[in-house]
């Protein structure tokens, strides 16, 4: 067999040494955990006080499907519900739509009522189990639908823990599930985030997303920079209200990817929270110590998954989480390992779980604080990556913030580049892939794919026409103000929730302020 070449630097391009040694840290200091600027942990305790929420990404079909599936994975031991939702709910298109057509249930559960919203989460209590929301231009519709189910059950809204995704800024540059102009669509971010300070406090009313932009191609030093640039984005447009930092900084939350790259990757994580210390309390003075910690939720990375060989992805996945952990993720999603084929079955939800049980009960890793602190090449490394990442930001800031850069298309620019490079490493076999570019097998490995019936379409169809004809006028007028305050200043919340409480689904929610704002074009 020829001899195998290796490329000594990190998918960042930060060059590795042979070896690393006290020289190469200077006259570092090495705070304790829970201490600013966090580097080794938000809390001087992390796991031996509590461990990180096991909180599987799941949905699919109809709402009947996916809470079968929820409570089959809290059974299992799963400590909390994050919801997909498919692709016309995302896009704010009802399922009876003709744009929906081929797309309802596919890519997650189909939502467009307070029907479905009951039906999803029934027999989950509402006030216990803490739900995250994968959802981002209608974010305040589903999240308008959480809260009338939960006011349906007698349940105080105050009470209601968990996160809606709410990062519209990510999709225009890196995702696509957009639907209005830019800055209508920043607007509504902010009035999700300053209604949630005001009256769920439990609820985190963004995750703000790194997650995508290294899916589509970014690398880690990117995904911080590109995610804090948004963050910080934001941040201005809240306080633009005249609402003081603290009020809600404590409750921004974050989202990023858990790749292949071991060390850098717990090197990523441990300077994404020295760097957002810094941003809140130099940038935006920030006094409350809350709103200094970067709280976030881990997913392993999709795009890491090979449909060749897909059990070899149960290992890739481990890497992964182990990553996040020795990293101090707060919450953790493990893929399931035919994910690059079908929507996983029960069976790999299963192992992916089983994945994050064993990291914490059996392997030992969660039993002391940030155990690779004082690591010549972790600590380095950590260094050479919060460098990186200010210098993006100082550039992003010259030219005009994040919002300037996704409409001039440096964000999406640089993202194809990585993407591009990082290809051309695979393909001149620079970077290994087993089983795709190396350590190939003719062999086909058989495994059970996940298939959703047709009568589940069909389920979901009649649904939304029965509740279409068997409801009164009121949602009409209920539209129409809508539209009325969508042209105003005026935080849009409490109109949507009312339009939600006469009958309005999500597709005539969001026609009545494209009506108003239109959609966004990128051409």
């Amino acid at each position: 067999m020829k001899e195998l070449r290796r490329k000594f630097l990190t998918p960042s391009n930060i060059e590795i040494k042979e070896v690393y040694d006290k020289e190469d840290l200077g006259e570092i200091q090495i705070e304790k955990p829970g201490e600013f600027p966090y580097t080794r942990g938000i809390h001087k305790n992390m796991y031996r006080g509590r461990l990180w929420t096991m909180r599987q990404y799941s949905g699919f079909g109809s709402a009947e499907e996916t809470n079968e599936r929820f409570k089959y994975l809290l059974l299992q031991g799963q400590t909390g519900l994050s919801t997909a939702f498919d692709l016309p709910t995302q896009l704010g298109y009802d399922p009876d739509e003709p744009f929906s057509e081929g797309e309802i249930g596919k890519t997650g559960v189909s939502i467009s009522n307070p029907i479905d919203m009951d039906i999803l989460f029934k027999d989950i209590p509402l006030d216990v189990v803490s739900t995250s929301m994968t959802i981002n231009a209608t974010a305040g519709i589903l999240l308008g639908l959480y809260i009338y189910i939960a006011k349906q059950r007698n349940i105080e809204i105050e009470k209601l823990s968990g996160t809606t995704q709410n990062d519209i800024l990510k999709e225009f540059a890196a995702r696509g599930n957009y639907i209005y102009p830019i800055e209508p669509s920043v607007r509504l971010v902010g009035d999700i985030i300053e209604f949630c300070s005001k009256y769920l406090p439990k609820w985190n009313p963004i995750s703000i997303s790194g997650y995508h932009y290294r899916e589509a191609g970014a690398n880690a030093v990117q995904e911080l920079a590109f995610t804090f640039a948004d963050a910080i984005a934001y941040v201005e447009e809240v306080l633009r209200r005249g609402i003081d930092v603290d009020e809600f900084a404590p409750r921004l939350s974050f989202f990023f990817n858990g790749h292949i790259y071991f060390f850098e990757e717990i090197a990523k994580f441990r300077a994404a929270r020295r760097i957002w210390a810094k941003i809140m309390k130099y940038k935006f003075k920030a006094k409350n110590e809350n709103s200094l910690k970067l709280r976030f939720h881990t997913q392993t990375a999709g795009s890491s998954l090979t449909a060749q060989e897909p059990e070899n992805n149960i290992i890739r996945t481990t890497i992964e989480a182990l990553a996040a952990v020795l990293g101090g993720t707060q919450s953790l999603h493990t893929n399931s390992y035919d994910e690059a084929l079908a929507l996983p079955t029960e069976k790999s939800a299963r192992i992916a779980l089983r994945t994050q049980q064993i990291i914490a009960y059996e392997s030992g890793v969660a039993d002391t604080v940030d155990p690779l602190a004082g690591s010549y090449f972790v600590e380095k490394l950590t260094n050479e990556i919060e460098e990186k990442v200010w210098e993006y930001l100082e550039k992003i800031e010259k030219m005009g913030g994040a919002v300037e850069c996704i409409k001039n298309g440096y964000f999406q620019n640089e993202i194809a580049e990585s993407s591009y490079r990082y290809q051309k490493e695979i393909e001149s076999r620079e970077r290994y892939i087993i089983g795709v570019n190396i350590f190939k097998t003719e062999e086909n490995q058989k495994i059970e794919i996940f298939r959703l019936p047709d009568e589940v379409v069909e389920k979901i169809l009649r649904r939304v026409k029965d509740f279409k004809e068997n409801r009164s006028k009121g949602y009409i007028s209920a539209l129409e103000e809508l539209k009325k305050k969508a042209k105003t200043n005026e935080n849009l919340m409490a109109y949507i929730i009312r339009a939600i409480e006469e009958k309005a689904t999500l597709g005539e929610i969001s026609h009545a302020l494209r009506e108003v704002w239109g959609e966004y074009d990128r051409i």
